[in-house]
């Protein structure tokens, strides 16, 4: 490989890398007038939405909504994968892309709350309504490697965080009729019917 080939290489993973850290695993996703990410849209699918903001920032680590100029802050944190079986990691890992591509100028952060009836399910009762019956992962994997996402799970940090989970999404421009059809999918499935919280946050650079 030619060395300046080389050179770009590292200088892009070097790039993600500060932009996205390996090592982080919570996040904040701040909404107020600073951010990488400008806002299209924002609206509610179910149940309170959020107060309209211009921009968000993806902040590795706790971060002081007002040092932002913040309209609200939202937490979560990187986990294990719950519901995914082995075949279905191995699927993933062969497909799915990173996030920070740069012709990934089109984002969605939709944070979601789950009802007490869902959480009362054992865990083995949640992966038959994720998968069993609802396809999530299958579905998901229709759509990569051209929607790369990444799940932060609120509940770990406390019970009083305003969602259960918060879904990052970024994907180029062309693939934004693609990403509307992934969350009609999804929205359609028995697992949706256990939602009793879900905003819609459309960004750009």
């Amino acid at each position: 490989m030619p060395h300046g080939e080389v050179l770009r290489i590292h200088h892009t993973r070097t790039e993600r890398q500060r932009r996205w850290p390996v090592n982080a695993r919570v996040f904040t996703f701040s909404g107020g007038s600073l951010g990488d990410w400008r806002v299209s849209d924002i609206h509610a699918v179910t149940g309170e939405s959020l107060p309209r903001v211009e921009r968000v920032s993806v902040i590795p680590g706790t971060a002081n909504p007002e040092s932002a100029l913040a309209g609200w802050a939202l937490r979560g944190i990187m986990s294990n994968e719950r519901y995914v079986g082995r075949e279905e990691k191995a699927q993933l890992a062969a497909v799915q892309e990173g996030l920070g591509r740069p012709a990934s100028t089109c984002a969605a952060l939709i944070p979601i709350r789950k009802n007490a009836v869902w959480w009362a399910l054992t865990q083995d009762d949640r992966r038959s309504i994720l998968e069993e019956q609802s396809r999530h992962i299958r579905i998901g994997l229709r759509y990569l490697p051209a929607i790369a996402r990444r799940l932060h799970h609120c509940r770990d940090l406390s019970e009083n965080e305003p969602f259960d989970f918060l879904t990052w999404f970024e994907f180029a421009p062309e693939h934004t009729a693609d990403f509307d059809i992934l969350l009609q999918e999804l929205r359609a499935s028995i697992e949706w019917t256990y939602v009793d919280r879900e905003v819609d946050i459309r960004l750009h650079k």
